[in-house]
């Protein structure tokens, strides 16, 4: 009978090689030519003549002094072996860090410490370090180095508590193996060490291309989504880009306020209006409810990051993000028709329109079209008209001539509309504009603390759009940052070695929000069109967004006076452009999930679009997020258990049953079941009733009403197909004993196929919570389904001669 042991013998042991005749001239090789096999043969392996590539998985651990030694002289055999965890090994480079074609890495197979466990491994060793004195490039931990008398020299007297990256880190020979960890979550010291006097004139052009297009941008997100000063706007490009540069991850993505972040931020400052907390046109009290806002959302995420959350990104579904953010586009091109007409004043003082639905603005443009006014829709609609037909040029000519990225024609259209209500006196014929730009409180820079007492009404009214702020924020930060990469693959070209990590995003992105709200400026995050113009324009570096935030220090010290005849009518046709393209993408969904019959999806977006615009965007904002947590929470909470039935004309082929019940085979007398996740809390609460339903209908998807359509003795042989559980907590260990408890008790055998290995923590688990001696012992345990079946009749012929002791002699 196979034993758990024997599934785990070399290959080599038990097949004969083929002949020199059958092998191929690459892989022959004897003693003669061992030498030269070596830059393709795993030195590792103690066969003469083997079929192993350097790539192969099978090569075994020497077991003696005679086997093949490492071609690098200066590393010990015995830690040679890349998969080896033992105690003793040697340093595999010299003082320079190099790797050769040996470099296997591999993981340390010492004891994890509870330091470590608790604290990580940048805390634990880069820190508080390894507690030898000599954390800052020695061997430390214990190790004493030795020479072995030939001149080698190797590792000696290695303590339990090592990490990983410390164990790789000296046997590669990595200098420096406690800064590293400051220069892995500090990025500035990585890439200020690259910085070359060529990439400036790139960053330069780009920050002054951005300045050009998304300062005044941010005046208009300021003044007409957040309801707050547009200096307040300016100050997000002061400093979130300038502390990004610092701690972020992605070289070329810039940070800034966006429209649905802003839109948000007014909608809390509309309720505070609404609630009699602060006044309409108190522009003080709105910015510090606005750096409140912004001050949370830092909070939330830098709190996620710190607690590795980065996965949040993916808890939002794309229908709930698509129809949210049509449905933010729509809201934001309803809310700028009414200073584009020139009905502002109209509207403040008609009830229900300021703080309405979009329905109820809709209505009013409708009822009150014949009152806009003129001049101030011909401003407005040809502003919208020339940036929407330069947009659409730059988008035909710029494959054939890149640099047309550089031509600012929103910044144009800003400055020519300033100019000409000026030498027109456009503003003395109705035209507002945005006139005295400068800070509520007098000081450039005015910091305000976010989380003082007297705010916290500010706060709990905050707290559930804070949260969405920070979860979008992020979500359009990671699509910026996987779509422009770090500094991996680009061959020489701007920073290097600079790996995207989720969760150093959120901590960079955190402290950036935290710190604009100390100045009452908008939530700012890295938006994907503002990044790729830094970097199609000659960014390579994060010093474009420096230069960007000294950029608009000068605008804010010396350049508002110029704003003065800036016209609202221009600000809101920017951010129409802006809604625009928060639209247009809808389209094409739609049709991507009509053609592939999501009709689910297509509700979803629907059902949150129809909500923020018939009522409001907190209940659009509540509605998707609980249903996307919902949708979350059931996918990960049903287990996904499978009945397999056996291929017709094959041997060990099984697949699932409830795919093609017709064309496969089922076992008589046994009920073979696949787990191909891990088991948790989450997902075994209802593992039982699962199997119950395999037991009675051999399917899952039968309704519990039905009677009992599958015969109880094909449930006489359970097989449990475990390969798919890599992990198991408590809670699933608990379920999956009292399940095996519950078979054993009722006469039936229980056997687990393609367990882990002896020495995994799945199987040391079983063995703990008494699953491997319920079963029977380890010879329940085997390496496939097809032998699992073997077993089932070696067990049952047992058990019938064992109750039958007559029969043995016939």
């Amino acid at each position: 009978m196979p034993s758990r042991t024997s599934s785990h013998t070399s290959q080599h042991d038990t097949l004969s090689p083929p002949s020199n005749q059958e092998r191929t001239p690459l892989l022959c090789h004897s003693n003669s030519t061992q030498s030269q096999s070596r830059a393709y043969h795993r030195p590792s392996c103690q066969q003469q003549e083997c079929e192993h590539g350097a790539l192969s998985p099978h090569a075994s651990r020497p077991n003696s002094s005679s086997s093949v030694s490492p071609p690098n002289p200066n590393i010990d055999a015995a830690a040679y072996t890349p998969t080896h965890m033992g105690s003793d090994y040697g340093p595999q480079t010299s003082d320079a860090h190099r790797l050769s074609p040996d470099s296997y890495g591999g993981r340390y197979g010492g004891e994890r410490d509870l330091r470590h466990g608790i604290l990580g491994d940048a805390v634990a060793d880069g820190v508080l370090g390894d507690g030898t004195g000599d954390d800052l490039g020695g061997q430390g931990n214990g190790a004493v180095e030795e020479d072995d008398g030939d001149g080698k020299k190797k590792l000696k007297g290695i303590v339990s508590g090592m990490s990983t990256t410390q164990w790789l880190a000296r046997k590669h020979g990595v200098k420096g193996r406690r800064t590293m960890y400051l220069a892995y979550y500090l990025p500035f010291l990585n890439w200020i060490t690259q910085y070359r006097w060529s990439y400036l004139q790139g960053d330069l052009i780009a920050a002054l291309t951005m300045a050009s297009f998304y300062i005044p941008m941010s005046l208009s997100y300021a003044s007409n989504l957040g309801h707050i000063p547009p200096i307040n706007g300016l100050y997000s490009f002061v400093f979130n880009p300038l502390i990004y540069a610092f701690l972020g991850s992605c070289p070329q993505m810039v940070v800034g306020p966006e429209a649905a972040g802003s839109l948000l931020v007014g909608t809390v400052i509309k309720s505070s209006v609404d609630q009699g907390h602060i006044g309409d046109d108190d522009g003080a009290m709105n910015a510090a409810v606005a750096g409140v806002v912004t001050g949370m959302a830092g909070a939330v995420i830098f709190v996620a990051g710190l607690t590795r959350l980065g996965f949040l990104d993916s808890v939002l579904s794309r229908p709930f993000l698509r129809g949210f953010i049509s449905a933010i586009g729509f809201v934001i091109v309803v809310d700028q028709l009414i200073p584009e007409m020139g009905l502002s004043k109209i509207a403040k003082h008609t009830e229900g329109v300021g703080h309405g639905s979009s329905l109820d603005k809709v209505i009013f443009l409708v009822e009150n079209v014949t009152y806009a006014h003129g001049l101030t829709c011909g401003v407005a609609f040809g502003s919208f008209a020339i940036i929407m037909v330069c947009r659409q040029l730059k988008r035909y000519i710029q494959p054939r001539y890149p640099s047309v990225a550089y031509i600012p024609d929103r910044f144009l259209v800003v400055v020519l509309s300033a100019v000409f209500t000026w030498r027109f006196g456009w503003d003395k014929k109705g035209l507002e504009i945005l006139g005295n730009v400068e800070s509520s409180t007098g000081s450039p820079f005015p910091f305000r603390w976010p989380f003082v007492p007297s705010h916290m009404h500010h706060v709990r009214e905050a707290m559930s759009t804070s949260f969405l702020i920070a979860l979008l924020g992020f979500f359009e930060s990671s699509v910026a940052a996987k779509s422009l990469g770090g500094g991996e693959g680009r061959h020489g070209e701007g920073i290097q070695g600079m790996s995207l990590s989720a969760n150093r995003e959120l901590v960079a992105l955190g402290v950036a929000n935290i710190v604009g709200g100390c100045f009452m400026a908008l939530p700012a995050f890295g938006g994907y069109g503002r990044s790729k113009v830094n970097a199609s324009t000659g960014g390579k570096t994060p010093m474009s967004s420096i230069i960007l935030s000294l950029i608009t220090v000068i605008c804010v010290l010396f350049l508002l006076p110029y704003f003065y005849y800036l016209p609202k009518a221009v600000l809101s046709a920017m951010i129409s452009v802006v809604a625009y393209s928060l639209i247009e993408e809808c389209p094409h969904d739609i049709r991507f999930f009509v053609r592939i019959r999501g009709w689910s999806e297509l509700a979803l977006m629907f059902l949150i679009f129809a909500a923020t615009i018939f009522y409001s965007l907190p209940l659009g904002i509540a509605l998707g997020v609980g249903l996307s947590l919902l949708s979350v929470i059931k996918h990960s909470t049903k287990p996904r258990i499978q009945i397999l039935g056996k291929v017709p004309g094959t041997q060990d082929q099984f697949e699932n049953a409830e795919d093609n019940p017709q064309s496969l085979e089922f076992i008589e007398g046994c009920l073979i079941v696949k787990i191909p996740e891990p088991l948790t809390f989450a997902n075994t609460g209802d593992l039982k009733n699962r199997l119950r339903r395999l037991e009675l209908y051999g399917t899952t998807a039968a309704h519990p009403s039905l009677p009992r359509v599958r015969a109880p003795e094909h449930n006489k042989n359970i097989i449990f197909d475990v390969h798919g559980v890599t992990s198991i907590d408590g809670s699933g260990t608990q379920v999956l004993t009292e399940i095996v408890d519950g078979y054993v008790d009722r006469g039936e055998r229980v056997f687990f196929c393609r367990v882990p290995a002896s020495n995994h923590p799945v199987y040391k688990t079983f063995e703990k919570s008494g699953i491997v001696e319920r079963c029977g012992g380890p010879g329940h345990f085997v390496k496939n389904v097809n032998e699992a079946l073997r077993m089932t009749e070696i067990v049952e012929i047992g058990e019938f001669y064992r109750d039958h002791p007559e029969q043995g002699g016939a």
